[in-house]
């Protein structure tokens, strides 16, 4: 077999892969609105393959390795920093997205991308910034992403920000949107379905292994209960770890078969033929196509408040975030009132936009590990 011998050969590989695997409500990237700023295209990858390489090799994404999912200041390497947890999320939202005809490239970019506007501390620390700006607007990690996306990664002298398609932008722009808007195009959708999956399951995990919940109090929850019976139904009488690690398989696996099987008969069912009808949903009761069904959306919510009650807002973990949250303040104040302190590039945009959201922008960068490392250079003590 020759080898391609022109550019325009490689140029087309991907419009032609496209072509063949995308379903007809799939995103196709020879579709793509752009990006703000033009660039010629690349000679054999796509718009949204650009994307995701472009967000892999992002300081900000680097830095999630070292940021907090939900545990802050726990001792192990067990528990989901946020980077495994948007590596986790990205698997799920492939999977979805190759069983639904969607396109993987979009959707991997949006996945990758979908935190990389967390702050230190996962959301003790977003929780914290957002009240020292509550004067200035707040402060919200989906927004702080895309104002990375935009303005604060700098690595191309063309351009400031990561210059990614206008379909990411908007992607990440319509995270969590509300159901009175138009939804966003699937593949935005099938990361958020993504999410949710990974950060209920996963966090439950976590906690387990941390000792701050035990298994048999989540086998009380229905939704896990129903995953534990199918378990048993396949494995036997499992029990300790092995029943544990079965059981967060089987609910990924079961939500996500959900998810298929419902969207394929949403889909089939509203007649829904391209991407921008996929937009509009199926209609009024199902404004998003990619959704839960009513009896896992019910099990959802139940996990859902069961990891806030006994996880996220229990006494032990609160009595490690509050000290953290505490040195987060003191160093956000010492810079806003030392703005000169700041690196160069946030030190100038602090004309533009405020000392205290400069200072934001560049706490919001750090990493745990960096935040304290800093406030003991600042500050002193511990």
């Amino acid at each position: 077999m020759n080898a391609p011998n022109s550019i325009t050969t490689w140029n087309s590989n991907w419009k032609t892969r496209e072509a063949l695997t995308l379903a007809p409500w799939g995103m196709h990237a020879e579709a793509s609105l752009g990006r703000v700023h033009n660039e010629l295209p690349h000679p054999f990858r796509s718009p949204y393959q650009r994307d995701r390489d472009r967000i892999v090799h992002s300081a900000a994404f680097r830095r999630l390795a070292h940021k907090t999912q939900v545990f802050t200041g726990y001792h192990g390497d067990y528990h989901r920093s946020r980077l495994t947890h948007t590596l986790e999320v990205t698997n799920i939202a492939r999977t979805l997205a190759r069983a639904l005809g969607l396109n993987e490239d979009l959707v991997e970019a949006l996945a990758l991308a979908h935190d990389i506007g967390h702050p230190p501390l996962g959301h003790a620390g977003e929780d914290t910034l957002n009240e020292l700006l509550a004067d200035e607007g707040g402060f919200n990690h989906n927004a702080q992403a895309l104002r990375i996306m935009e303005l604060l990664e700098s690595r191309y002298p063309s351009f400031p920000g990561l210059n990614l398609s206008r379909e990411v932008l908007d992607g990440q722009a319509t995270r969590r949107r509300d159901g009175r808007a138009p939804a966003p195009l699937l593949e935005t959708q099938v990361v958020d379905a993504a999410d949710s999956i990974a950060y209920d399951t996963h966090d439950a995990d976590d906690a387990v292994e941390l000792g701050l919940v035990t298994l048999e109090e989540l086998l009380e929850l229905p939704l896990v209960a129903e995953a534990a019976e199918s378990v048993r139904a396949r494995h036997g009488q499992l029990a300790g770890g092995e029943l544990r690690r079965a059981v967060l398989h089987e609910l990924v696996d079961s939500q996500v078969a959900g998810l298929v099987t419902r969207t394929l008969t949403l889909l089939a069912e509203a007649g829904i033929d391209s991407a921008e009808r996929a937009r509009a949903g199926a209609g009024p009761a199902h404004p998003r196509v990619v959704a839960p069904d009513a009896s896992i959306a019910g099990g959802k919510r139940q996990l859902e408040r069961f990891l806030f009650q006994r996880v996220y807002r229990c006494q032990r973990v609160l009595e490690v975030r509050q000290p953290a949250q505490q040195r987060l303040t003191q160093l956000f104040d010492w810079y806003a009132e030392r703005p000169e302190e700041l690196p160069p590039g946030f030190r100038g945009r602090a004309d533009l936009f405020g000392a205290r959201r400069s200072v934001a922008d560049y706490i919001a960068g750090m990493t745990d590990r960096y935040l304290e490392w800093d406030h003991r250079r600042r500050l002193g003590g511990g």
